[in-house]
């Protein structure tokens, strides 16, 4: 190297040395006035005496890290020294310990990343809370179906007596008995959930996590001490939690949600479910199911988003064996009387006329929140959607903001779905470790809404379909069909049904899929297959079925609505 490089380049190193030491004097003297008292020499005067061109790192930082020791009682020099060397605590720290949250920590874990997870649990207005494992594990699909399947029993139970069990005295739940049972197994999953994140080396931590900047998290205790934590990638999957109506007297004062019911010690007793979402619907079912007294108040339509065809089936099925409707009302207060009861008072939205009526619970189901509020998003520019408050991410979970990413049920426009969660957690770790470049398919996710006749479903629903294609752009194939188990118990079965909803032309490709029916998860998570792979009605008619089952009809079904023929399936 000729003396004239060198001392370009010695200039060179001069001036960028020069350049980071102002840079980091500027943001140490931001932080300084935060700093102890009881110091007698200031991190600036430590920086100029050790100041030399060419040795930023070596000196300047040595002094800082010095400084930090001094004032280790405060955590802005830490991450400040962590930010400018780039060097972090974690490749990845994940704000959320829901089935998404833990899903992403433990595939990043297990790819070589050093991964942190934060979770913690705000009381309900119940008091109600809960272990690791988010809403799916706590409060949601796993309590949800359990109960779900006390009340399939029960229904059973009065079957079996006609094919030929004798049952003597009344049928009778315990509804105590079920509850410690399900929280029981609850909590074993909590257990397993620990131990699983001990095993993959993933850093659990019982805190409040927020965001200070693109690699910063703010850990809080419940008592208020702070703890922060530096990574490279940060990632939110903090979900959301039920809304409470906020505009009517005694609605959170003696109201509960799907947040609380599950982990109820006594029988709710005769309860009013208010909403008529899948939650609303499930817990209205398996309350009725396990014999107590269920109403469902409806503003306008139930099962928002859904097929309002088999929306109106599983009402229906609901309203015939026992869950009472009041429909198109709206609640204006609660009030809790001398006896402990709670009086409801509503409105008929048509007839504006009032009605009074007591119950001993009253469940609010209507709607999620995500939870973004607290995560300090805005101060650092995360795009939110202004009308749900979700964040806006990208078809690579990104956020606005570099190195921040989100999935899950708090982003815009995501199936709030713990399976899809789950999957898109698992590939975005992947991604971020370097280990892929697969994004997440949000196509032709199937679900059920697990009520009493149970509903299940993959594509679009008609009206999607209808909307994209137009009425003359589909054809729909239908039948009602009876399930076996339902002929010798003598049991109604005129709302099991299913459709096909096809594009019309050539093959048919399938659109969407619907069934109610027995098992109705069950029979939808094959057919979920066929359509990621491009199923056709073709396909449906050359696949021979399973007899005698309840997914077989699927593979005959040959009857269209536009035809107007009877679609009762008749015979084997």
């Amino acid at each position: 190297m000729s003396y004239m490089s060198a001392a370009s380049s010695t200039q060179g190193v001069r001036g960028q040395t020069r350049r980071q030491t102002r840079v980091l004097i500027r943001v140490v003297s931001f932080f300084f006035p935060m700093l102890s008292d009881q110091v007698t020499a200031t991190p600036l005067t430590l920086l100029h005496r050790t100041h030399r061109p060419g040795s930023f790192h070596n000196n300047n930082m040595a002094a800082l890290s010095r400084c930090r020791h001094r004032w280790k009682r405060n955590n802005c020099l830490h991450v400040l020294t962590r930010n400018l060397t780039g060097k972090y605590d974690y490749d990845l720290v994940v704000i959320g310990g829901g089935s998404g949250g833990l899903a992403c920590s433990k595939e990043a874990a297990q790819l070589g990343q050093k991964v942190a997870v934060l979770d913690y649990v705000e009381p309900t207005a119940k008091g109600t809370k809960w272990g690791l494992g988010g809403t799916c594990v706590n409060v949601g699909c796993i309590p949800k179906k359990l109960m779900h399947q006390a009340a399939l029993l029960g229904t059973a139970v009065k079957d079996a007596q006609k094919y030929g069990w004798q049952i003597s005295g009344p049928i009778c739940h315990d509804w105590a008995s079920m509850a410690d049972a399900v929280q029981n197994h609850v909590r074993s999953l909590n257990w397993g959930h620990r131990v699983q994140l001990q095993d993959k080396k993933v850093k659990y931590l019982n805190l409040r996590g927020s965001l200070l900047d693109e690699h910063t998290v703010r850990g809080l205790t419940k008592a208020g001490k702070e703890t922060l934590l530096t990574a490279k990638n940060i990632v939110i999957a903090t979900g959301g939690r039920p809304k409470y109506p906020t505009d009517i007297p005694g609605a959170m004062e003696h109201g509960m949600t799907s947040d609380d019911i599950f982990w109820m010690k006594t029988s709710p007793g005769k309860t009013l479910v208010v909403g008529a979402s899948y939650v609303a619907l499930e817990c209205a079912g398996f309350l009725t199911g396990i014999g107590l007294d269920a109403t469902v108040m409806v503003r306008s339509i139930a099962l928002r988003g859904f097929d309002q065809q088999m929306a109106g089936l599983v009402t229906d099925y609901m309203e015939a064996y026992g869950t009472k409707f009041v429909k198109e009302c709206v609640p204006k207060r609660v009030d809790k009387l001398s006896s402990g009861a709670l009086q409801v008072t509503w409105t008929d939205t048509l007839t504006g006329s009032e009605h009074k009526d007591t119950y001993d619970s009253v469940l609010w189901a209507v709607g999620r929140a995500p939870e973004t509020k607290a995560l300090g998003l805005d101060k650092l520019g995360v795009q939110l959607k202004k009308e749900s408050g979700k964040i806006i991410v990208g078809a690579d979970e990104s956020t606005s903001v570099p190195n921040i990413f989100a999935f899950g049920d708090i982003g815009e426009g995501r199936p709030e779905l713990t399976p899809t969660a789950v999957k898109a957690g698992k590939l975005l770790a992947r991604r971020l470790a370097g280990h892929g470049t697969e994004l997440m398919n949000y196509d032709n996710v199937a679900t059920t809404v697990f009520t009493p006749l149970e509903y299940g479903c993959v594509g679009l629903s008609e009206e999607e379909a209808e909307e994209r294609h137009g009425k003359d752009g589909i054809e729909v194939y239908h039948a009602f069909y009876k399930p076996l188990e339902f002929s010798v118990a003598e049991r109604d079965a005129s709302q099991c049904y299913l459709k096909v909803v096809c594009e019309l032309g050539g093959d048919q490709k399938i659109l969407g899929l619907h069934f109610t029916g027995p098992n109705a998860g069950e029979v939808t998570q094959g057919f979920a297959l066929g359509l990621q792979c491009g199923a056709t009605y073709s396909h449906l008619l050359q696949t021979v079925g399973i007899h005698p089952t309840c997914a077989e009809e699927l593979t005959k079904i040959n009857i269209t609505k536009r035809s107007g023929l009877d679609a009762t399936v008749s015979g084997c």
